[in-house]
């Protein structure tokens, strides 16, 4: 389903970005054109793009009635069909203008949820989607539906004055809303259920992190050299994908891409996307991609470890790696980033530099965490001994009468799970 297929006929748009009293201009700046880019990867052109002073809010517009009528005659002066405001609007305030104007009128959070219903892919996706779409139009659905006038008379099974079909509209929605909400539960716990089964097997997890169109993809690509969607676009990446890396040391990791983050994401689309970002609740630690040839990396990055914060998983050990350092020519900015993160990799993902010292890190961040123990595992139980091998985590192994006799570094939830055949 896309979420506004009215608008596919819409190809001019008129951008409309704010500057609210106190914040700094270059950051409105900045996201007027990520918005931009946001609007284009819907193939939307953008005619005009404007950026206004908003020295107080004015409940109808948001902005003056002088503002208005100035940005509605831009929009016709550029033949727009479209007006797309950076800044979130309220379901009156978005009546008004398309009233005012007689054109379509959207905000930031409209054109994400858009871009997100044309990228969903899986069940899980889909559902989270729609769900979050549903939750968005409920209290605009005066403005989406043309038979709001009409009443619905009494009959024998319904009577009364009749009923206002905005009302039954309304109720409609709040029925597909709950049935949306059971759906997605069953898939979450279905998607558990697969992780509970994949943590039975003692392979320590990472996950990759980031703002969109970052790397992210392109990196979990290239380490594990695998066929996975890589494409330059925002938010290419929507749904959870795991390939199985081999570290330097022989061990195994499992690796997995997430979605990625954008400033001002609408919070129902955070809540609707939890469940993606799972993977990263429960790896072992996460791999933080930022662009480096982005003039707006610092916010980046704090965008996401704002999402990360809200997800309560901020403290997880995460190595920041800035990819793309092969397109950034400034010498004195690359030595900055180094100075104030000296714990970061700086890699390229198209040529390969630093790919190797981020797989060696890896292998140190696994190191320090694993739990150094000697094991007698019985021969009735040998898989466990291959398992162990294959994982890279054997140092020693002997024969013994008893069974196999291992000196082992193992992750915590491995030496949970072989905690019986732990020798002192």
């Amino acid at each position: 389903m896309s979420i506004t297929q009215e608008k596919r006929t819409k190809t001019r748009a008129l951008l409309v970005g704010s500057v609210a009293h106190g914040q700094d201009e270059e950051e409105a700046l900045s996201l007027l054109e990520e918005l931009v880019d946001l609007v284009g990867s819907l193939n939307i052109e953008v005619a005009e793009s404007v950026l206004v002073r908003l020295r107080k809010t004015h409940a109808p517009f948001l902005l003056g009635k002088g503002k208005v009528d100035e940005i509605i005659a831009l929009a016709q002066a550029h033949d727009c069909d479209l007006i797309v405001f950076d800044h979130e609007l309220s379901p009156a305030q978005q009546r008004n203008w398309e009233k005012e104007s007689e054109l379509v009128v959207i905000d930031r959070q409209e054109v994400i949820l858009d871009i997100f219903a044309e990228r969903a892919q899986t069940k899980e996706a889909v559902l989270q989607v729609e769900l979050a779409y549903w939750e968005y139009a409920l209290p605009r659905l005066k403005r989406a539906w043309t038979h709001l006038s009409r009443q619905r008379g009494g009959s024998v099974t319904q009577r009364g004055e009749g009923e206002k079909q905005i009302e039954l509209d309304q109720r409609i929605v709040r029925q597909r809303i709950a049935k949306l909400k059971r759906e997605l539960a069953e898939v979450v716990q279905h998607r558990g259920v697969q992780r509970k089964q994949r943590m039975k097997v003692p392979i320590p997890t990472a996950s990759i992190i980031g703002y969109t169109n970052a790397g992210k993809s392109s990196l979990l690509q290239v380490l594990t050299k695998s066929d996975i969607l890589v494409e330059d676009k925002l938010f290419a990446t929507l749904d959870p994908v795991t390939r199985r890396l081999k570290l330097p040391s022989g061990r195994l990791l499992l690796l997995t891409d997430t979605v990625g983050f954008v400033r001002r994401l609408p919070h129902r689309l955070v809540d609707a996307f939890k469940a993606t970002l799972e993977e990263a609740i429960h790896a072992d630690f996460l791999i933080h991609v930022m662009d480096l040839s982005s003039p707006d990396v610092e916010q980046h990055r704090q965008t996401t470890l704002d999402v990360l914060a809200e997800l309560n998983i901020s403290e997880k050990r995460i190595i920041p790696v800035f990819n793309k350092v092969d397109l950034q020519e400034d010498a004195l900015f690359k030595s900055s980033l180094k100075a104030q993160f000296p714990e970061s990799i700086f890699v390229s993902v198209h040529t390969g530099e630093g790919l190797d010292v981020l797989q060696s890190t890896m292998d140190a961040v696994l190191e320090d965490s694993l739990i150094s123990a000697q094991l007698l595992i019985p021969y009735k139980e040998y898989e466990w001994v291959a398992r162990l091998h294959q994982m890279g985590c054997v140092c020693e192994e002997k024969d013994d009468e008893a069974g196999v006799w291992l000196k082992v570094h193992l992750p915590k939830r491995v030496y949970e799970l072989l905690s019986p055949f732990v020798v002192q």
